[in-house]
């Protein structure tokens, strides 16, 4: 009989109190084991996680930051150890980040299952592997699933190539004509004047936007040719009026990955206001360093990391600015800032800066000696102001023309792409590009410079 002794040794026990008192303690055990795997679970993925970063990032630090320590502990301990000069994978940072961004979604579960084939043609995509964008996932692996994609688009074949053809145009007319006198200013004359030193600054500030521009172009108007398309990149930087909308516009898919895997985990703008200042410092600190291995790469991530800080606190004291203005300063802190980017050692950099700022002369053309004759005790002279630089009658004419392309209100290759056109239009875009191109070409002897080799 249920509730009765069960021998005169023993209590009397309530056989449905005792199965009460048991299952809740069951359950509890159970929960507290489910806890501990998902705890067990999570610490393995986050062990995996960070196995996979470090790996990256201790391959991208081999081969490209080898020799920059070595150096420098050198000249630190005084000692003489070898600089190994390892040979740098081509696009060794592009896919790096790439396969960064793709850990971290697979680690809070925003991934797909993919086969390896399928990841390894995300990685090793060639259109954009050498000089980008940097892709995500989400953005590629859809389109490669896609059965649409392989089937034949005769739009997206003559978008590609007019696209492509915009870009290498950019690329070998554009940006290796300024190429020219970049190189002779940074790394050829021995001091700079005033124009010399401008005309410096402006031409490689003009050769880096197109050549990088124009291989963003082609690795758009190539993919396009398979049906693929990539994420904009360059959108008329030169036109941004703050140096946030500069880097809203220019590789705005490293920007991106910046903001997201970067600026955001350090907590973004939702810590206290110093702390946020010191998120955006570190950010492009580190943007700097990404870049190259050199203390200049760092002078110039931490000027854009001070110019956003200055900027962030200006939009917090709610203060404005004629747009003009605005745009004036912008475009020359860029200009500036390009110098420590382009210059191999500190003495480069400061070579062009102490021209720009006139300290080692002002010198204009013969034909206004008659004219500013009285400018002479003011340490102005007469003769050939460009032949530092070895500059032609064309430099200025070009500098002016390309200034208004790249700063006006232009169409740019992405708004070619996103209003669309007639086929016709397409190919007669691309045989007169292409026509242009050849004529170029063929009137030219010079080799083509790959800025982004090293990055």
């Amino acid at each position: 009989m249920v509730g009765t002794a069960l021998s005169s040794n023993y209590p009397c026990i309530d056989v449905y109190q005792f199965c009460n008192w048991v299952k809740p303690r069951r359950k509890t055990r159970e929960r507290e084991r489910e806890r501990e795997r998902e705890r067990r679970k999570r610490l393995s993925r986050r062990l995996i996680l960070s196995v996979g970063i470090v790996f990256n990032l201790s391959l991208l630090g081999y081969f490209k930051y080898t020799d920059f320590l070595l150096e420098n502990f050198n000249g630190i301990f005084d000692a003489d150890i070898p600089l190994p000069h390892i040979v740098l994978p081509l696009a060794i940072s592009f896919f790096t980040f790439q396969q960064i961004a793709y850990l971290v979604d697979s680690y809070q579960g925003q991934t797909k299952e993919y086969n390896l084939l399928t990841y390894m043609l995300f990685v090793t995509f060639f259109p954009q592997l050498i000089a980008g964008p940097i892709v995500h996932h989400k953005e590629m692996m859809p389109q490669f699933a896609s059965r649409w994609n392989l089937v034949k688009n005769y739009r997206n074949i003559a978008l590609g190539l007019f696209v492509f053809s915009m870009g290498l145009f950019k690329k070998v007319v554009i940006a290796d004509t300024f190429a020219v006198w970049a190189t002779a200013g940074f790394d050829t004359a021995t001091t700079l004047n005033f124009f010399s030193a401008w005309a410096t600054s402006l031409s490689y500030t003009f050769q880096l936007y197109f050549d990088f521009s124009g291989y963003t172009d082609m690795a758009i108007g190539a993919a396009l040719l398979f049906n693929i398309k990539l994420p904009m990149n360059f959108n008329s930087p030169y036109k941004a009026c703050d140096i946030q909308d500069f880097w809203r516009r220019w590789h705005m898919t490293l920007s991106r990955f910046l903001r997201d895997y970067l600026y955001i985990p350090l907590g973004g703008n939702r810590v206290g206001k110093y702390r946020n200042y010191l998120n955006l410092f570190a950010v492009f600190l580190l943007g700097g360093i990404w870049h190259g291995a050199g203390w200049t790469f760092v002078a110039w991530g931490a000027l854009h990391g001070i110019a956003l800080i200055i900027h962030r606190i200006w939009q917090e004291a709610g203060l404005r600015m004629n747009q003009y203005l605005a745009w004036f300063i912008t475009f020359n802190f860029v200009n500036i800032a390009w110098v420590f980017f382009r210059a191999r050692e500190w003495e480069d950099a400061f070579k062009v800066l102490r021209g720009m700022v006139g300290l080692d002369g002002v010198m204009l053309p013969v034909m206004f000696q008659f004219k500013f004759q009285f400018l002479t005790p003011y340490g102005v002279t007469f003769g050939k102001w460009l032949g530092a630089i070895n500059g032609d009658t064309l430099l200025t004419p070009l500098l002016i023309l390309i200034m208004v392309i790249a700063t006006l209100g232009l169409k740019n290759s992405n708004q070619y792409l996103l209003q669309g056109a007639k086929l016709r239009t397409y190919f007669f875009g691309i045989a007169g590009t292409m026509a242009m191109l050849a004529l170029w070409v063929m009137s030219q002897a010079g080799k083509s410079e790959f800025l982004y080799f090293n990055f």
